[in-house]
């Protein structure tokens, strides 16, 4: 990881990233990390280059030793009202504005700084693999929301979502063709658009029969 540069030295620096833009269905995350800038944690990465199990525990490790964190969250029909790049960055701003503590900059993953974030900020592109707090927050994001798809599965059963995640995985698709669209599938997305149709009852199983 990079060091911060000199001119965020002393101050206290949060980074923030998302998790969930490219799926069909459920909510972005974000989160945001404030890390100590002495500290170094074994395996700390880009969340999308470390396994299930190295995530799991880095989610606890890194809750355990930031100076703060938070993580936030916009809903699908958010998505759908307002674009999922607007989502992101309103689930980057709630995140921040979380923060126990708030900090005087913040690095953000990406190539543009959110524009209703009321804190300096820099937007850095593949931030997660070379800063810190950045990283610590792809983590924090990625884990909340693979456990909430999880939970989503159960819910709605048949869509594969805790494999899955929500992307569109062609049992995924093949599953929007016959059992319809959930109210947690992004309708603004083509191929959940495309395929509108009744909203299943989430009592049925994959089998379509009624659970008792």
């Amino acid at each position: 990881m990079l060091e911060l540069d000199a001119d965020y030295c002393g101050q206290v620096v949060a980074g923030t990233d998302e998790a969930g833009r490219g799926p069909l269905c459920g909510p972005v995350c974000a989160a945001a990390v404030i890390w100590p800038e002495a500290l170094t944690l074994d395996g700390l990465n880009d969340s999308k280059q470390l396994t299930e199990g190295r995530r799991e525990a880095l989610f606890v490790q890194v809750q355990q030793q930031a100076i703060g964190w938070a993580i936030a969250w916009c809903t699908a029909a958010e998505i759908d009202r307002y674009n999922i790049l607007q989502a992101s960055h309103m689930a980057m701003c709630r995140a921040v504005e979380a923060l126990p503590v708030q900090p005087a900059h913040v690095l953000v993953d990406g190539n543009r700084v959110p524009r209703m974030l009321m804190v300096p900020a820099t937007a850095i592109v593949k931030g997660d693999a070379k800063h810190s707090a950045i990283a610590a927050a792809s983590i924090l994001a990625k884990v909340a929301r693979d456990r909430v798809m999880v939970s989503l599965d159960r819910q709605y059963p048949g869509y594969g979502l805790a494999r899955n995640k929500g992307y569109p995985t062609a049992a995924h698709l093949a599953a929007l063709t016959i059992q319809g669209v959930t109210p947690e599938h992004r309708r603004s997305f083509a191929p959940v658009r495309d395929r509108l149709g009744p909203v299943p009852d989430p009592t049925l199983t994959e089998q379509g029969r009624l659970e008792f």
